[in-house]
């Protein structure tokens, strides 16, 4: 059997302010025409369709577009809600869009429910895990803690029961939406830390053929058996050296995978540069980067005047400008955000208490932060899902 996994559409997202709609709807094109070149069997879509849980017009009806050049293909969707997914919205209908072949999985209740698709050596059941935010669904699953580990566990035991269950030699392919360890993030991915825990084990998902992951922008191979598909599209600048692509899967008759990726079009390349604005425009080597999108840190010490106006006099897509005059770590005058980079939420207010009172706080204290914020998190999403 065929797949192409897919996932993180963000459908609905922006660009730092440029529409990214129009490079959407290509990838839709491109997503058709790789369905019916490749002769793919099913498509599979590791969630986050759309970018925020009450998504604008247009992307749904871009959404919509999809569903139906799907169906017209006669070529079978499994797709599974992701964390920036309202899952009960993408959901509605989802029993009467299963009969045009097209299965939306975004009830939790449902993970150890497959839906079974077949080809001339047999079935392959092809299990959808949404997004589980621990603490709205460690009730349906009665774990003894609300941590991505404990209740993607649970999940996937209903998985390996049901699989047990079936005819021997029954395939399997799981799709899953989490932070899985060994996974590289990017700047673009919302924070789904629990307990100051983002990462679950990929052995979780032991004794299944495939498990199409979805989440992390970026492409990645954690096992042959385990794979990101990544974001079609950058949403970040940090995303500036992926390669877009999507997985083209091949499972045979037992259950081995072999997998090659299939790029995805560009809109417009991404260049992040650095040094004084006298050298971003005096540079002959950056010519290359005249028709990307730009991110600029201008590193002179005296931030220079109209410092826009000019770097988009050579690089006219410059998106977004940031200033780091170089200086030594312990000058007093590192800028706020620099000190800041790459600190979670934890760590930023752990680091406020030992400023505040001369020590930083014990484990009893770490602890009530940690729940404080996972309590804030967790209350955010409820709230968004509601909506």
């Amino acid at each position: 059997m065929r797949l192409l996994h897919t996932s993180d559409w963000h459908l609905g997202r922006s660009f730092h302010r440029v529409n990214m709609l129009g490079a959407q709807a290509a990838f839709v094109d491109h997503l058709v025409t790789a369905v019916r070149d490749h002769a793919v069997d099913a498509v599979v879509v590791a969630g986050d369709v759309y970018d925020r849980a009450v998504p604008p017009l247009a992307a749904v009806e871009l959404f919509d577009r999809a569903l139906h050049r799907l169906a017209d293909l006669g070529v079978p969707t499994v797709m599974i809600s992701g964390n920036h997914d309202s899952a009960r919205r993408l959901g509605v209908g989802a029993g009467l869009i299963d009969r045009a072949g097209i299965h939306l999985r975004t009830d939790p209740a449902r993970c150890g429910t497959p839906v079974l698709l077949a080809d001339a050596h047999g079935e392959v059941a092809f299990y959808g895990l949404p997004y589980l935010e621990p603490a709205l669904v460690r009730d349906e699953f009665a774990v003894p803690r609300a941590d991505h580990e404990a209740v993607l566990g649970a999940a996937m035991d209903r998985v390996r029961a049901d699989l047990a269950a079936r005819a021997p030699g029954t395939r399997s392919v799981v799709l899953a939406h989490a932070f899985v360890t060994g996974g590289e993030p990017s700047d673009s991915e919302r924070d789904i830390t629990v307990g100051g825990v983002a990462a679950v084990p990929a052995g979780i998902f032991d004794g299944v053929d495939y498990v199409a992951l979805g989440h992390l922008h970026g492409c990645q191979t954690l096992t042959d058996r385990v794979r990101y598909s990544g974001s079609p599209l950058p949403y970040s600048f940090s995303e500036a050296t992926h390669r877009k692509s999507m997985w083209l899967v091949d499972l045979d008759a037992a259950g081995t995978v072999t997998a090659e990726r299939l790029d995805c079009p560009v809109p417009r390349p991404l260049a992040r540069l650095r040094g004084t604005l006298e050298d971003l425009l005096a540079d002959p080597e950056l010519t290359r980067h005249e028709e990307a999108w730009v991110e600029a840190t201008l590193t002179d010490p005296v931030r220079p005047a109209d410092p826009m106006a000019r770097l988009t006099a050579r690089f006219p897509h410059t998106l977004h400008l940031v200033f780091d005059p170089d200086r030594a770590p312990d000058d007093p005058g590192l800028s706020y955000a620099r000190r800041l980079a790459g600190r979670g939420d934890q760590e930023i207010a752990e680091d406020f208490v030992a400023h505040v009172r001369g020590a930083g706080p014990d484990a009893r204290e770490q602890a009530v932060l940690r729940d404080a914020f996972d309590a804030v998190r967790a209350d955010d999403t409820a709230r968004e899902v509601a909506r």
